[in-house]
């Protein structure tokens, strides 16, 4: 497919149950071969929309497309593409990772057992089980069944997977082990995944969608994303007495604002700037020209994606 042209696009989506509007005219785009974290709060719309997008429910108005083929009229051609991992995946407590992923990659392959068989050890390989492949399923951690979740729907050769809450309820391990198979499906596929844990979304994602009471409130780059709406400004932790460097900061034409503080015998100062470039260049070596004190921190401020989330959904 044409890699400038959105993987997923949505006109006007929406979706009513009764009175209650579920999804309200949702315009949303899904860049080819990215990674999009979608997000929002429980009730946000977020499984009905992928409902529509796999065709499990039908849209009340406006409609979508999946690889440019209609979401409702070309539902069947769409699902032959697409790998799909269910938030909570079960499976046959007896039987293996291998008779598992045989079980599903024969609805996709009608051919030669070695060829499938290969296709299976490629896809366990490529999960981090292939040393599990013969026990059953009943012993696997819960981080094992996420990413046997994701082999299976990886074994089609998918060009879009999409993700229901892939870490969800998992430890801290087993949420870098699913992530990091994630990392590694970036350049076989287009990952779409819902999520509530904003660190893995801001650690691994492209672009991000939220929605908040069934509406859009926001999509794009992570990177634009977070430089909306916020003031340029770093911060210098220093050992001496920084009320000499406040004064001097604040006389360049380029600082805002200095805010000082006092913690455990050390200064800190937050400084806004209006200038990038000249914060970039001078900044630190005008802070060390006064040679009575030592920097210890210096670093730009960044709000992360948690900040944005919240000031997003609860201003809203």
């Amino acid at each position: 497919m044409d890699q400038t042209k959105p993987v997923i696009q949505t006109r006007n989506l929406s979706k009513s149950f009764g009175s209650f509007h579920a999804l309200k005219s949702l315009n949303l785009s899904v860049p080819a071969n990215s990674i999009v974290g979608f997000l929002g709060p429980n009730g946000a719309g977020k499984s009905t929309t992928i409902k529509l997008l796999l065709g499990l429910s039908k849209p009340t108005m406006g409609g979508g497309s999946i690889f440019g083929m209609d979401i409702e009229k070309e539902n069947q051609d769409i699902r032959r593409r697409v790998g799909y991992l269910a938030q909570n995946p079960n499976f046959y407590e007896h039987l293996t990772a291998r008779q598992i992923m045989d079980f599903t990659a024969r609805f996709f392959f009608k051919g030669p057992d070695n060829l499938i068989q290969a296709r299976i050890n490629e896809t366990l390989n490529l999960v981090g089980l292939e040393d599990k492949a013969n026990r059953p399923i009943r012993g696997f951690s819960g981080g094992e069944r996420q990413r046997l979740g994701i082999a299976q729907a990886q074994v089609n050769y998918p060009d879009l997977l999409i993700l229901d809450e892939p870490a969800a309820a998992l430890d801290p391990q087993g949420r870098r082990d699913v992530l990091e198979v994630m990392e590694k499906l970036r350049k076989h596929t287009t990952i779409f995944f819902s999520t509530h844990i904003l660190d893995d979304v801001q650690r691994i994602s492209d672009h991000v969608i939220i929605l908040n009471h069934g509406e859009l409130i926001a999509q794009g780059s992570v990177e634009e994303l977070l430089s909306t709406g916020t003031r340029l400004n770093y911060k210098l932790v220093l050992k001496g007495d920084g009320t000499h460097v406040q004064k001097h900061l604040l006389s360049l034409a380029w600082v805002q604002e200095v805010i000082i503080g006092h913690q455990n015998g050390r200064t800190s100062l937050t400084i806004m700037v209006e200038d990038e470039d000249s914060a970039e260049q001078f900044l630190l070596r005008e802070v060390l020209s006064d040679e009575n004190i030592r920097v210890l921190e210096f670093n730009r401020n960044k709000q992360n994606l948690e900040e944005f989330f919240l000031n997003l959904v609860e201003g809203a």
